[in-house]
């Protein structure tokens, strides 16, 4: 995170004795990314963070990835995919996937185990519904339009109001605001399209007592299921630079010109080789005979990845997407406004339209979820016709 947080108690100096109300010492735990070398923070337990009494292997059982292969551009119906009483974390369905990055999605109504991501961050966008994150560092609420970055080994579960539906990216790596946007000692700066006050962290320690407590930890080698002697919401205070934080879609300030802008202006998050953008409603380009719509585009080193949570999509009237779509166009294919929507953006002001972009720089996987999900007509909108036809 890019500055500094404190939460509950926490003694004058680092590393010194902290003690109980009962005299005993409160368990120090430093939670450090890059070896120690870059953010971290600095933890209070009232137990032991390290007392396991079991570990247990689990089946992983997201299925295979395929590539996407005839190469071609994809749409998908997250609104088509079948969920039952689903939780935020066993339930999800992987949708793409490569060695960097896994993109699920769930529909969650009921609450999910104690679960920690011990191969890299997670990051959340909240399509539809609600929901209370509880995290070893505090509680969260998330609502509709909100991001949600979990950092690497945060324990954590969503307990979910009625439901929630999101869009789940999981990172070999760490997720963060792009470089760019952070002076040298970590401040947002003033070009950057959001900043510390847009920024929601938790307020006060979650607490909760226990003893056998299971987690479900997600590391390199598949799953574990760890047995704690002490329930691990039992820090009582924190302080440091490495926590999970909100951010919601609407407090990204848009950037426009007189001509069209490239998707670099709308980057909202940057993780390993890939990039998380935020399109949102916006004044459009004010040059006289601007044609504000995207021109055709070859990223040639990018897979681009787009999902449809609000409004209508100028540039893809005609394609059959919907809110709750997700388009893929791959590298190695230009792709642009559907047939009439250029000429039809000439003129316009205002654009309302929202929607969240994932572009990875290595090719994106199919999952079983994109399998039960896919618009097999959408390659064609652009010549209106199909294989054979």
């Amino acid at each position: 995170m890019p500055y500094y947080r404190q939460v509950g108690e926490i003694p004058h100096k680092r590393h010194t004795a902290f003690r109980k109300p009962d005299g005993g010492l409160y368990a120090e735990e430093l939670m450090g990314v890059e070896g120690f070398s870059a953010d971290s923070a600095l933890l209070y337990h009232r137990g032991l963070p390290t007392a396991i009494v079991d570990a247990v292997a689990i089946e992983d059982e997201r299925g295979p990835i395929s590539p996407n292969h005839p190469l071609k551009p994809r749409a998908f119906k997250t609104q088509n995919l079948e969920f039952g009483d689903a939780d935020a974390v066993t339930d999800r369905r992987r949708l793409f996937g490569n060695a960097d990055v896994t993109i699920g999605f769930v529909h969650a109504t009921r609450p999910s185990p104690l679960y920690r991501n011990a191969a890299g961050d997670e990051l959340f966008y909240v399509q539809g519904g609600s929901a209370t994150v509880e995290t070893i560092y505090g509680a969260l609420e998330v609502g509709d339009g909100d991001y949600l970055v979990i950092p690497t080994s945060c324990t954590y579960r969503v307990l979910p109001h009625d439901e929630v539906k999101l869009l789940t990216i999981e990172a070999r790596g760490h997720i963060g605001p792009p470089k760019r946007y952070l002076s040298a000692k970590g401040q947002f700066l003033e070009h950057s399209p959001y900043c510390e006050r847009d920024i929601r962290g938790p307020s006060e320690p979650m607490l909760a007592e226990g003893t056998d407590v299971e987690v479900l930890v997600r590391h390199r080698a598949g799953l574990t299921r760890y047995t704690y002697a002490t329930h691990p919401f039992d820090v009582v205070g924190w302080d440091g630079c490495l926590y999970p934080w909100v951010f919601n879609i609407d407090d990204f300030e848009p950037i426009t010109g007189r001509v069209h802008q490239p998707p670099p202006v709308h980057q909202t998050f940057e993780g390993p080789n890939f990039v998380v953008c935020s399109f949102c409603p916006r004044k459009v380009d004010y040059h006289p005979e601007s044609i504000p719509v995207p021109y055709n585009h070859a990223n040639v080193d990018s897979d681009e990845l787009m999902f449809y949570v609000r409004g209508n999509y100028e540039a893809r009237k005609g394609s059959g997407i919907e809110v709750g779509s997700l388009s893929l166009h791959p590298s190695g294919f230009t792709h642009g406004p559907q047939p009439g929507a250029a000429e039809a953006s000439i003129g316009a002001e205002f654009f309302d339209e929202t929607a969240v972009m994932v572009d990875t720089f290595a090719p994106l996987d199919l999952g079983e979820a994109a399998d039960a999900s896919e618009d097999p007509g959408y390659a064609w909108t652009w010549s209106g016709r199909g294989p054979g036809a």
